[in-house]
């Protein structure tokens, strides 16, 4: 049987991450992908926002992966040309019972080492952004938004080019650890490793079931709307957040196209279908700030799937980094329920990964 130093499972952007980290430190690595290519479910499917470190409560690892991972993906975009704006967005509070929530995100950011959030008022919210209509809203500069699927590209090339490789139509069926085996099979092959890391994301807990405490997953999907004709936004828009999600919002891409999106609809079963029964609904959380919505102008756009590992009516679970030290099984890293801030904490999360393989943790 063939052995390597590290297995990755799944080539979404958290998992080339750690790939790359890893083999960048000089270790061989393999990534099975049970797709034919890299990111295509979480990673394809959400907003491309890079986040500031807002919403997360201090000291988690949401928060410290998201402001991190913050500071080492501007950098990267920039060393390595990948598409990128820092572009800023608002989070409105649409009414004045909305303004105290809306403040606290600037005690929450500084609580997380962000500093650069400022309360603006509805006058400076109408210079900035004349089609939203707010009382107020609090102005976050360092957000902004990313191409995606060019910096995966890119986490793919720094793998391959220190020695890795991406096994691609590869399901995992099964992880065997036993002593010192740590044992991969597939319906294809089997190999072993003296690491295997889980970053599978929506099946990351069905992998991780063999391993104690590790925690069920759970499925909210999101549905995004284009917009056609002239966009009316220059940067992110927010509403106050909601359970399960950051509310419908406003984002856009790098050519200026605005999307509205996700909601939050939980479900049993990994089921991307665009259902637009809720049309309605979506249009009139959009109005609160948004008033001169034209619903005409909306086209049905995507679906994405959070990889959630609390429950509909649970307070939202951290990242987990369930490792060693967490379940007891040597050389295994099982990381679930990586949502959002998923995209922005990747580097960092490959980062923190690296450490604890490397022994630097």
């Amino acid at each position: 049987m063939d052995r390597v130093d590290v297995i990755v499972i799944g080539a979404g952007v958290v998992g080339l991450a750690v790939a790359a980290q890893l083999a960048k430190s000089g270790k061989e690595v393999v990534v099975l992908e049970q797709h034919d290519a890299i990111g295509t479910e979480t990673s394809s499917r959400n907003s491309e926002v890079i986040h500031a470190g807002i919403y997360y409560p201090e000291g988690t690892l949401k928060a410290r992966f998201c402001v991190r991972g913050k500071e080492l993906l501007y950098r990267y975009c920039s060393e390595r040309n990948i598409p990128f704006r820092q572009c800023g967005k608002i989070i409105v509070a649409s009414k004045k019972e909305q303004v105290p929530v809306v403040t606290e995100y600037i005690q929450k950011a500084n609580a997380n080492g962000v500093g650069d959030l400022r309360w603006i008022e509805a006058d400076e919210v109408a210079e900035l952004e004349p089609e939203v209509k707010a009382v107020g809203a609090v102005l976050s500069p360092s957000t902004g938004i990313i191409d995606s699927h060019a910096f995966m590209l890119s986490l793919q090339s720094d793998i391959e080019s220190h020695g890795g490789m991406i096994a691609f139509l590869t399901k995992v069926i099964e992880i065997e650890s036993s002593g010192a085996n740590r044992i991969v099979r597939t319906p294809d092959f089997e190999l072993a490793a003296q690491w295997i890391i889980n970053s599978a994301g929506l099946s990351a807990p069905e992998l991780a079931i063999d391993t104690p405490d590790a925690p069920r997953g759970f499925y909210a999907k999101g549905h995004y709307y284009s917009y056609s004709g002239n966009q009316p936004f220059s940067r992110l828009v927010y509403p106050v957040a909601e359970a399960g999600g950051l509310g419908v919002h406003v984002t856009l891409d790098l050519a200026g196209q605005v999307k509205f999106g996700p909601d939050v609809r939980w479900q049993d079963d990994l089921d991307y279908s665009f259902d637009s029964s809720h049309f309605h609904d979506f249009v009139a959380a959009i109005r609160e700030y948004y008033p001169g919505i034209e619903p005409a102008r909306m086209q049905e756009g995507y679906t994405g799937i959070r990889p959630k590992i609390s429950n509909q009516g649970s307070p939202a679970a951290d990242f987990l980094v369930h490792g060693p030290d967490s379940h007891g099984v040597e050389g295994r890293i099982n990381l679930l329920g990586i949502e959002s801030p998923g995209l922005t904490s990747s580097l960092a999360i490959g980062e923190y990964v690296s450490g604890i393989v490397l022994g630097q943790l």
